[in-house]
């Protein structure tokens, strides 16, 4: 009797809210546990913006994933192993010296975590047909962002809420992060059971594989015309928003004495990672309605400028410090403007990856992204320290300059644009 295979329904979406999961708690959620947990601001921008580099260099590990095993135990091995790292970060916070330790857990998790959405791309180009993988586009941004939601939003409440009623921070914390931990462990026996065996995925020829001409993918992406031009655009793009985003939830949950606005744990949950992040899904989904419409080309500068101009907002608010139902309109308009302005930079990534080796030249570009968002994360920290939250934030703003000037410079051909 021929076995049917499951419909994609059943394993996309849990695929891809796994692959956000760790991803936030890694990069952002770790930025406010620490903060509650005493950890100086400069600590916390340094050592999480390093976090950020597996997925600067993960294209240099892409092949192994290719040629030893399949994709399928890749996924397994990557999940389980997380559910590991989860559950010794949450685990650690009860020691005194939690944050070397949990620091360390962070970073196994990243590369991990970084296999892991190797592993799932290929998955998904292996297990669906290209009618399937067209159709699902949408659902695997949707669920991916559906838990940027839950970590950065409902978990950050939570641990918000039980900070309060234990009275005890990094217990509260210990739940919040063994209770993702635990969903994880789930979804990992979902997959085991429910995740397809791909024929194309048992039947890859590792010979033809480890020829990759991997030398040859490098060299043709940086000769590309006008290379230059284009790494100072993608370094340069999100150089105050790579900023702006390592210090915000920091700047919320600091007390007012020290320039920030004293919001509790549950606040900046609902704040940035519930109302924020929504404001951010609604951005880029007009972006993608309009470059639809008018093309790149024409939407790039207007774009860009919705992607910086909103940091004015966090000035106003180091300034003047308003109550909560202000801060609420305020914060998700910049997320707004910054999943608007994100989504011409997404696509405009997409363009120059052309050619035969264009999945490698999208990687390639992808952690040239990583690393315009780790660098200015790294000297973030000081630069608040140094300056206070009002400078800094001042400074932010003065350094989406350089990034929109190289805009004016980068190749883009109207007819091209659309």
């Amino acid at each position: 009797m021929k076995t049917i295979p499951p419909s994609p329904w059943t394993f996309i979406p849990t695929l891809y809210f796994t692959s956000g999961v760790p991803y936030v708690i890694i990069n952002t959620v770790s930025v406010i546990f620490y903060k509650k947990l005493g950890i100086d601001n400069t600590q916390i921008a340094l050592w999480t913006s390093f976090l950020y580099l597996p997925w600067v260099i993960k294209m240099f590990w892409g092949p192994i994933v290719d040629i030893y095993s399949t994709k399928r135990r890749w996924i397994l091995y990557t999940q389980f192993a997380m559910f590991c790292c989860l559950g010794l970060v949450a685990l650690s916070l009860q020691i005194p010296s939690f944050f070397f330790l949990s620091l360390a857990g962070l970073t196994i998790g990243a590369f991990i975590s970084a296999t892991y959405d190797i592993a799932t791309d290929g998955f998904y180009l292996l297990a669906l047909s290209p009618e399937q993988q067209a159709f699902f586009v949408g659902i695997r941004s949707l669920f991916y962002r559906l838990a940027v939601i839950f970590c950065s939003g409902i978990l950050v409440f939570i641990a918000g809420k039980l900070e309060v009623s234990l009275n005890n921070i990094p217990l509260s914390w210990t739940l919040a992060i063994g209770f993702s931990a635990l969903i994880l462990a789930i979804i990992f026996i979902f997959h085991r059971l429910i995740l397809p065996i791909a024929k194309s995925d048992n039947q890859r020829q590792i010979k033809e594989t480890d020829n990759i001409p991997f030398w040859t993918i490098i060299s043709s992406y940086f000769a590309q015309e006008k290379i230059i031009a284009i790494l100072a655009f993608i370094l340069l793009y999100r150089f105050g928003e790579a900023m702006l985003v390592k210090i915000a939830s920091l700047f919320l949950l600091d007390k007012p004495e020290v320039g920030g606005l004293g919001l509790s744990t549950s606040d900046v949950g609902l704040v940035y990672g519930t109302f924020g992040v929504i404001s951010l899904i609604l951005g880029g989904i007009l972006g993608g309605l309009v470059i639809s419409k008018y093309g790149l080309k024409k939407c790039l500068f207007p774009m860009a400028l919705a992607l910086n101009l909103p940091d004015l907002f966090y000035v106003y608010l180091a300034y003047t410090k308003p109550s909560l139902t202000l801060v609420y309109p305020l914060v998700s308009l910049e997320q707004f403007g910054y999943g608007f302005g994100f989504t011409a930079f997404s696509v405009y990534l997409m363009y120059i990856s052309q050619g035969e080796y264009k999945t490698s030249h999208f990687a390639i570009s992808t952690g040239i992204m990583a690393l315009g968002m780790m660098l200015p994360g790294i000297i973030s920290g000081y630069l608040q320290k140094a300056l206070g939250y009002p400078l800094f934030f001042i400074l932010v703003c003065l350094l989406t300059i350089p990034g929109m000037i190289a805009l004016f410079f980068i190749p883009l051909k109207e007819e091209s644009s659309k």
